[in-house]
């Protein structure tokens, strides 16, 4: 089996297993209860914050709240943000490829009254900062734009758009959840007023995300309850997911270097390969992408119909589109907003490395790619 579909999930680090087991089994305390086993589990917790918050060089440990996933984490920003600091004003800015986690709970908060825009991208994925700062206004509240993108890998002038956001008093919202522990993020360098990170694409369980908060950014709970997470998550911590969070942080900032350059040179590779096929395109930013990340799209055929034979015939597993919205036939909004024809985004196909991958991969997965397009075509009514 050769798994390339590592944006939808990533396989739990077996070292990460190992660390927090213990949270299933001896130390099963609840974080609230104040004898020995709850302290314990209060630890775990805290030192997770703390793997957490230097991964992304967080000014405080606190500044990171822990969620369920990353579209809760996603939630509490946009809604979040949006509803306490309403009085500022009620305008929304997301770019126009965000993830359905960012873009639903903005369209539901438009319902509530809220004016929402969209920010347009280039044939690349790379946001119109043009646009942007011509259409901040003083009552914009909050502003999104993801680090990178799970279905082209673009990563995204996060910086730049940092200080049109500030110039216009407004709070950037980023989505890192494809980014996180793959390059390098600085909170504090980028100027993200709020960031999105998921447990499991970092290697950790799934059922733990988080949510970076710079100091001074005032959030509004979307779960009320008891209270943990500073109010604006109640519910008992997933300790176990939480402290396997924590470590496969800390593993990521130790081991990230070595695995960019490494997957970097096995997705060169693999983009070199695939396209030798006729009538296959990259998609996505040929320079500024993810390291991990090589996308296409191939003329006169299905990319559901790749994905299937390559998993029946050949072990190989890809993605066609976000794995949120792959039930659906509709086309991927992602390749829409980059100016594809609908016909030409319904034969997408994603490759995401992870440390499971090999150089040794390239060629299965190139004479897996020819001969799966050839069979295709040659039944293709197009």
């Amino acid at each position: 089996m050769v798994y390339l579909d590592h944006a939808s999930s990533v396989p739990v680090d077996p070292r990460v297993l190992a660390f927090a087991g213990r949270y299933l089994k001896e130390e099963y305390g609840n974080p609230s209860s104040l004898y020995a086993l709850g302290l314990s589990a209060k630890q775990a917790v805290e030192e997770a914050r703390v793997g957490v918050a230097a991964l992304v060089h967080a000014e405080t440990p606190s500044t990171i709240v822990f969620t369920g996933s990353a579209t809760e984490s996603n939630n509490l920003a946009i809604r979040g943000t949006a509803l306490r600091n309403r009085k500022k004003g009620k305008g929304i800015l997301v770019s126009v490829i965000e993830h359905v986690s960012v873009l639903n709970p903005a369209k539901d908060l438009q319902k509530q009254g809220f004016d929402l825009g969209f920010v347009p991208v280039d044939h690349y994925g790379v946001v119109d900062l043009g646009f942007l700062e011509e259409h901040l206004t003083p009552g914009t509240t909050i502003v999104s734009v993801n680090y990178a993108n799970d279905e082209i890998g673009t990563v995204e002038p996060v910086r730049e758009a940092a200080a049109i956001v500030h110039e216009k008093g407004a709070f950037l919202h980023v989505n890192a959840t494809a980014a996180g522990g793959r390059i390098p993020i600085d909170v504090q360098k980028d100027g993200i007023d709020l960031l999105t990170l998921s447990g499991n694409d970092l290697g950790g369980p799934r059922g733990a995300a988080a949510l970076y908060i710079r100091p001074g950014v005032k959030v509004q709970t979307v779960i009320p309850g008891g209270g943990q997470e500073k109010g604006l998550r109640s519910g008992t911590e997933n300790v176990f997911a939480v402290a396997g969070m924590g470590e496969a942080a800390r593993i990521a900032a130790l081991e990230m270097e070595g695995e960019m350059a490494r997957e970097k040179a096995i997705r060169d590779s693999l983009i070199e390969e695939v396209l030798t096929i006729e009538d296959s395109y990259l998609t996505g930013h040929p320079d500024f992408r993810l390291p991990n990340h090589a996308s296409f799209r191939f003329s006169r055929i299905e990319g559901e119909s790749i994905l299937l034979n390559l998993d029946t015939f050949f072990g190989i597993q890809v993605a066609t589109g976000s794995a949120c919205t792959s039930r659906t036939l509709e086309p991927s909004h992602v390749l829409l907003a980059i100016g594809l024809a609908h016909e030409e985004a319904h034969g997408s196909v994603v490759m995401s490395l992870g440390r499971s991958n090999a150089m040794d991969d390239v060629p299965l997965v190139r004479r897996a790619m020819k001969e799966t397009v050839t069979r295709l075509r040659s039944i293709s009514p197009l």
